[in-house]
């Protein structure tokens, strides 16, 4: 019996060994921070055609950028925009490298490379948010928008559209 017992103790002591640590956030929202090749043209597009607000920006210096590990001694201009308000609003944080030159990446699927590869944005009213996304030039990929399978999300579609610098961005609401 007690080697039985002490079987049961080793395995459930393993067992709590093998779990993670409870983690605590101040904050359970994701900032996403991207670089884009021309600010203006990507601010445009996130603000009026898909709906986020303009917060102050910020800059920071090219020593600060360097000893966090962000660049090789060059400066960040990042201009911060919301979806919501309050301290959980989602923050997409776009920002411009002075002197450098990006390359960007296979963006024509999400499975053409690693990484995050799209946004992911709850919108009220799709038939709205193309028409402002039309007014810019910006049309829906492939067939979209595409009903979502009522097990899913029922009376929900999915619209893909693609930034100026060709980076996936879906929007999910209602079916138009």
């Amino acid at each position: 019996m007690f080697r039985a017992f002490a079987v049961l103790a080793l395995t459930a002591a393993a067992s709590l060994a093998i779990a993670a640590e409870p983690a605590t956030f101040p904050r359970t929202t994701i900032d996403l921070g991207t670089v884009v090749s021309d600010l203006d043209a990507s601010v445009r597009f996130y603000t009026e055609g898909i709906g986020f607000q303009q917060l102050d920006g910020f800059e920071v210096s090219a020593d600060l950028a360097t000893s966090a590990g962000l660049t090789d001694n060059k400066p960040l201009s990042i201009r911060v925009l919301v979806l919501g308000s309050g301290p959980t609003a989602t923050k997409l944080k776009l920002m411009q490298v002075a002197g450098s030159d990006p390359r960007s990446g296979d963006n024509a699927f999400i499975h053409s490379h690693l990484g995050f590869r799209y946004l992911t944005i709850m919108v009220a009213d799709t038939a709205a948010a193309l028409k402002r996304l039309e007014k810019l030039g910006i049309e829906p990929l492939a067939k979209s928008p595409v009903s979502l399978p009522a097990e899913l999300a029922p009376g929900m579609s999915l619209t893909c559209v693609k930034d100026p610098d060709g980076n996936l961005v879906e929007l999910i609401g209602p079916t138009p």
